[in-house]
């Protein structure tokens, strides 16, 4: 008697693949520029999409933003909410740095992130945040990331008072009624008219709105030739330089 022996159809296993994003951030204060975020950008994206591992789900980047604080960065925020919405896995940065020089914003954000199983990597510092002793190393490090941002924003205030006390300008800006020569501001005499006006008026009580109308009838413009509007006419009032 013949045996009948059924084989069951079996299901291939597919691992599923993991979503990663990346976080790319700049500041200006560091002499950096938008190049280098496009970069950033541009080398994270070839890295996700070429790990058959994982699946891309974008590259967040915020340009010209301190990483003191985690709050004025819209990306780094939107980040956070679609992996607490399920769509990201996995987070490549940088550096600790470029992630947040806050510690204690960094850690909470990592420990949020840890309790729904999404894991950061901090490129730099070779840290995975779901390793055991990553929050250790992460705590430490981002200490050190800490201080050099407060240092750094130390030694930039002290310059910018020493400047000050030398009677020097802070930053070589274009100013309405100067000209710079070498490292002085000389005044133009023409502008310095105009400049002279605008105070007067402002003594007499007279608003911005009257005195953009004035010299527009008397055909004066802007250093890059358009019409002088009121908000330029307030900034002038207020800025220190006069």
């Amino acid at each position: 008697m013949k045996i009948i022996q059924k084989i069951e159809p079996t299901k291939p296993k597919i691992n599923k693949r993991k979503r990663a994003a990346a976080y790319a951030r700049v500041s200006v204060d560091k002499g950096r520029t938008m190049h280098s975020l496009s970069a950033q950008v541009s080398y994270y994206s070839n890295l996700i999409q070429k790990n058959p591992e994982w699946e891309y789900s974008g590259v967040y980047s915020d340009g010209g933003i301190s990483g003191t604080s985690t709050d004025a960065r819209s990306e780094f925020q939107r980040l956070i909410k679609d992996a607490e919405d399920g769509k990201v896995d996995i987070i490549l940065t940088k550096s600790i740095s470029r992630f947040a020089r806050n510690t204690v914003d960094l850690l909470e954000t990592v420990r949020k992130l840890k309790a729904i199983d999404v894991e950061v990597r901090f490129e730099k510092e070779k840290i995975n945040s779901l390793s055991g002793d990553g929050e250790l190393m992460l705590s430490i490090l981002a200490s050190f990331a800490q201080e050099e941002s407060r240092s750094i924003s130390n030694n930039v205030k002290w310059s910018i008072q020493k400047r000050f006390k030398e009677g020097r300008i802070n930053g070589r800006f274009n100013i309405y009624g100067y000209r710079w020569e070498g490292q002085d501001l000389v005044i133009e005499p023409k502008e310095a008219e105009v400049v002279r006006l605008i105070y007067a008026n402002y003594m007499r009580g007279l608003s911005a709105e009257y005195t953009t109308r004035q010299l527009n009838k008397m055909g004066v413009t802007a250093m890059k030739g358009g019409p002088i509007k009121a908000t330029s006419v307030r900034k002038l009032l207020v800025n220190i330089t006069y």
